[in-house]
């Protein structure tokens, strides 16, 4: 009886050693996914864990191909993490990104109609200059101006089963009955005449 107690009390001590062991990894885990490194790169917190190829799509109005564009001027590998990038590194990437020597048929403001110019933007500028181009468009009442306006696709779309906007119903509304009340005075007027 002596031999199955210590049998089974090292049976027990091992499964408390084996959940110990199970908890440990799971706050190291948990502590490990805490931490990840943030790289700050034109404005943007792009995650140290990702390749640099994917990260830099995380910047509004970086595309794949762009993104491709800068590993392949700048002899990065693409796989190569963010937070492996040296400062260097970041501000190499940062002046590429400013001057952008790519063709001009891979940027997204080709000749722009207040400047002439061809250029790319980012970011919260991106958002200014498509709303202030929607305004514009509006302004004159072009045909795209006019669709933007009642809510409709620009695009040549059709709008026979999509495109519904919500609003109240329309048709024929019944009129509503006015109930007058009823002077409940007490006493009956039954003279007649």
């Amino acid at each position: 009886m002596a031999e199955e107690h210590k049998k089974e009390n090292k049976k027990a001590e091992k499964k408390q050693e084996k959940e110990l062991a199970k908890e440990a990894a799971k706050k190291k885990h948990a502590e490990e996914e805490n931490y990840e490194t943030l790289v700050r790169v034109m404005g943007y917190d792009l995650p140290g864990s990702k390749n640099i190829f994917s990260a830099l799509t995380r910047i509004k109005g970086i595309s794949w191909t762009i993104s491709n564009a800068v590993c392949l001027k700048l002899n990065y590998p693409r796989s190569k993490k963010v937070s492996e990038l040296t400062k260097q590194e970041i501000e190499k990437i940062e002046s590429f990104l400013k001057e952008l020597p790519i063709p001009d048929y891979l940027k997204n403001r080709r000749s722009d109609p207040e400047t002439g110019k061809t250029g790319h933007n980012y970011g919260a500028d991106l958002d200014i200059i498509r709303e202030f181009d929607i305004k514009r468009l509006k302004k004159m009442k072009s045909y795209k101006g006019i669709r933007h306006s009642f809510k409709l696709p620009v695009r040549g779309q059709r709008t026979r089963s999509h495109f519904r906007v919500k609003a109240s119903a329309s048709g024929v509304k019944a009129k509503k009955k006015v109930i007058e009340p009823v002077a409940t005075t007490g006493v009956k007027n039954d003279k007649k005449k």
